[in-house]
């Protein structure tokens, strides 16, 4: 009974002055967050510092200011955050912040391949800078798409032989996370039908509008879409074929996902395993 007392008597205008300054710590309080992460991109910002775009497990997508020690000896190494690289991260997460602060990071998973061999190094730049667009949106935690990710950049990072479909079987299973559904809608009862990649459906007659496939390719396409990392080495696809069934699913990206841009690191990857 004191303490309810004592709030009544707390001056009206005193009491104004309480609430707002709840209200703003609440908006500013820090929230301490260890996670694992995969980098997405990372630009230089002045002389030692870095903006990070990260995904992460625990809270969605981040982007995180980063400081570079100019000496090279302080915990945060300019080569942890190469695009793709795996990392257990330490950030205070403040809301309506635009910039986090990552406080700490250290190699999650240090890749063997990924980084030294020509041919993966094209593919994980291709799907860094994919990434980068298609997760614009993902301000929160997707612990599957995470675990999914994360799978196959270790998947790859262990291939030796095998992996020249690679890209296309993450980015068709991948689809179900973003809730575009290219398999889902592809893999319905359409044979002979022409396939509507705006609608993500099959039809009688060609829609009006160009983006859609004939019944010879879609039946085709189709087909690839039952390629997973463990089959994918049987589909024997033609540099020609490869490329067109990426345009493809590109193209329904394109189509789905909101602002989805060209993608500069397109044209090297598509003159892989010619």
């Amino acid at each position: 009974m004191q303490n309810l007392t004592f709030f009544n008597n707390i001056p009206r205008h005193f009491s104004l002055f309480l609430f707002a300054f709840l209200i703003n710590f609440t908006n500013f309080a820090i929230m301490l967050v260890k996670t694992e992460a995969i980098v997405l991109h990372s630009l230089k910002y002045g002389e030692s510092k870095l903006i990070v775009d990260l995904f992460t497990r625990e809270s969605g997508r981040l982007s995180c200011i980063v400081g570079i020690p100019k000496t090279g000896r302080g915990r945060l190494k300019k080569q942890y955050f190469q695009p793709l690289s795996l990392l257990d991260v330490e950030c205070d997460i403040r809301p309506n912040v635009q910039l986090q602060k990552l406080c700490d990071a250290r190699l999650l998973h240090p890749f063997s391949t990924l980084t030294v061999e020509p041919v993966k190094i094209s593919i994980s730049l291709f799907l860094a800078e994919f990434l980068y667009h298609a997760l614009r949106g993902e301000q929160q935690p997707d612990t599957g798409m995470f675990d999914y990710m994360k799978h196959s950049l270790l998947w790859l990072d262990e291939a030796k032989t095998g992996y020249a479909n690679f890209h296309l079987a993450f980015l068709i299973h991948l689809s179900r996370f973003l809730g575009v559904g290219l398999l889902r809608s592809m893999t319905q009862e359409g044979e002979g039908l022409f396939f509507d990649l705006r609608e993500g459906e099959y039809c009688d007659v060609p829609p009006l509008h160009q983006e859609f496939l004939r019944p010879e390719e879609a039946s085709r396409i189709k087909n690839m879409l039952r390629m997973d990392y463990q089959n994918m080495h049987l589909f024997r696809l033609s540099h020609t074929d490869r490329n067109r069934c990426l345009d493809v699913i590109l193209a329904y990206y394109r189509l789905h996902l909101p602002a989805f841009p060209e993608l500069k690191s397109l044209p090297v990857l598509q003159a892989l395993f010619a």
